[in-house]
C-alpha cells in the first residue's frame, strides 16, 4: 500500500474551509475528491482519469444515480483531468440526467448515441497518459476511504433512518409473517426513505442455518434474522438484526455473548494504518478464542471497509488495503445461528456504531452498546 495515495484527511464533522472554492457550490465536496483524482494522476505520471464504475461515478458526483436497472452498468462516464471534466452520457438520458442528477457546474457533457460506446477511441485504455479505473483500483479505494463532511452528513443520516426502517418492520412482525411479507415491507420502507434495497436477507426459525437467506414463503416461526444492506446517494448501509417470541435460552445467550466478542476484537484492531489482511487474521484468531470453530471465519466472509460499494474491499488474507481515519467499515462475524452486524465509522476517539435506533435493545460491549434480540 506504500504506492497508494495517502487522501486528504478532515475531522469527523468538520467542513473544510475551502469549500466555497470559486467554481463549485457550497454543496458539494468534489473539489477536494478532485485533489485526490490528481494525486492518482501525479502518482502515475498521467493526465486524464476516465471513471467508468457505479462507485466511482457515485462517489464523485456526490451520489448521483448513475444506473437504470439497480447493479446495472451506469450511463455515465467521466474523464477528469487537473483542471477539467468530460462527461459522457448516452443521448436518451442526457435531458433527464441534467435535469435532476448532474451538477450545474459541470465544465462539459457530451451526448453519446446510446448504441456506442461511451468513452471515446481517444480516451480509451492504453492511450498515452490516460489512465482507466482497472489500472488503479486500489489507488481509488484509497481516495473514497475517508468520508469528507458532507458524505459523511448524509451517511449519518442513511444510517440511523436504516436501522429505524429496521425497528419498525420488525416490531410489527408475528410467528407467522412469512419471510417475503417481511421482506416486502422492509423494502417499502427502504424506497419510501428514498433508499434502494440492494439485500434484503430474511431467515424464519427453520432456516436460521444458512448465511445468505433469500426470502421465502416460509414463516417466522419463534426466531428470525433479518439483514438489509440499503443505499442512497450512491452510499451503502449494512445492518443485521434478530426478533424472537420466546425467552432466549442459556445456550442462546452465551453465543450471542462471544460472536459480539469476536466483533469487539475486530472493532479494536481497526485502527488508521492497520491493513485489513491483518485485521482479518485478528478475527479468525478470535473465533478460536472465543470457543468457536478455528475454521468458522472461512465459512462465511467477514466484511471490511464499506461506503459506496457493499464491502470496499470485503477482507481476505490477499486485500493490500490499510485503514484511513474517517473510513466506514462492516465487519459481520456469524456462525451457525447467530450474527452480529452494524455499519460503523473510525472516528477520532474510535468506532462510532452508525446504524443505531435508541429504541432497539442493546447491551454494552467493551464500552459499546451492541444491539441485541428483539423479544416480542
Amino acid at each position: 500500500m506504500d504506492d497508494l495515495l495517502v487522501p486528504t484527511v478532515l475531522p469527523a464533522g468538520t467542513i473544510d474551509p475551502a469549500a466555497a472554492t470559486p467554481g463549485y457550490p457550497a454543496t458539494t465536496d468534489r473539489h477536494l475528491k478532485r485533489l485526490r483524482v490528481q494525486q492518482i494522476l501525479d502518482t502515475h505520471g498521467a493526465h486524464t482519469l476516465v471513471l467508468t464504475s457505479f462507485e466511482a461515478l457515485s462517489w464523485y458526483f456526490d451520489g448521483v444515480r448513475v444506473s437504470i436497472a439497480t447493479g446495472g452498468p451506469p450511463i455515465i462516464a467521466v474523464a477528469v483531468t487537473a483542471d477539467s471534466e468530460t462527461v459522457f452520457c448516452f443521448n436518451n438520458e442526457r435531458e433527464r440526467m441534467l435535469q435532476e442528477e448532474l451538477p450545474t457546474d459541470l465544465g462539459a457533457l457530451v451526448a453519446v448515441p446510446w448504441h456506442q460506446p461511451l468513452v471515446p477511441d481517444a480516451l480509451a485504455a492504453g492511450r498515452p497518459g490516460v489512465l482507466h479505473e482497472s489500472a488503479v483500483q486500489a489507488d481509488l479505494r484509497a481516495a473514497r476511504a475517508s468520508l469528507l463532511p458532507r458524505e459523511l452528513a448524509r451517511y449519518r443520516t442513511l444510517a440511523v433512518e436504516m436501522a429505524q426502517v429496521l425497528t419498525a418492520t420488525l416490531s410489527e412482525v408475528t410467528p407467522h409473517s412469512t419471510e417475503r411479507e417481511v421482506a416486502r415491507q422492509l423494502g417499502t420502507r427502504i424506497t419510501a426513505a428514498g433508499g434502494e434495497p440492494l439485500v434484503l436477507l430474511i431467515a424464519g426459525e427453520a432456516r436460521l442455518g444458512f448465511r445468505h437467506p433469500l426470502p421465502t414463503a416460509a414463516p417466522l416461526g419463534q426466531r428470525s434474522m433479518a439483514v438489509i444492506c440499503a443505499r442512497r446517494h450512491g452510499m451503502i448501509v449494512n445492518l443485521s438484526r434478530w426478533v424472537r417470541f420466546t425467552e432466549p435460552d442459556a445456550a442462546e445467550q452465551d453465543l450471542a455473548a462471544r460472536i459480539a466478542e469476536v466483533e469487539a476484537d475486530a472493532f479494536a484492531a481497526t485502527v488508521p494504518g492497520a491493513s485489513v489482511a491483518s485485521i482479518l487474521a485478528d478475527i479468525a484468531h478470535s473465533y478460536s478464542a472465543q470457543g468457536f470453530s478455528a475454521g468458522e471465519w472461512e465459512r462465511h466472509h467477514q466484511g471490511g471497509p464499506t461506503g459506496y460499494v457493499g464491502r470496499d474491499p470485503r477482507a481476505t488474507p490477499s486485500v493490500p488495503d490499510r485503514v484511513a481515519p474517517g473510513q466506514v467499515f462492516t465487519w459481520n462475524p456469524t456462525a451457525p445461528g447467530t450474527k452480529i452486524e452494524d455499519t460503523v465509522l473510525l472516528a477520532a476517539n474510535g468506532i462510532e456504531v452508525l446504524t443505531v435506533d435508541p429504541t432497539w435493545p442493546t447491551t454494552e460491549v467493551r464500552g459499546l452498546r451492541r444491539p441485541t434480540e428483539l423479544l416480542l
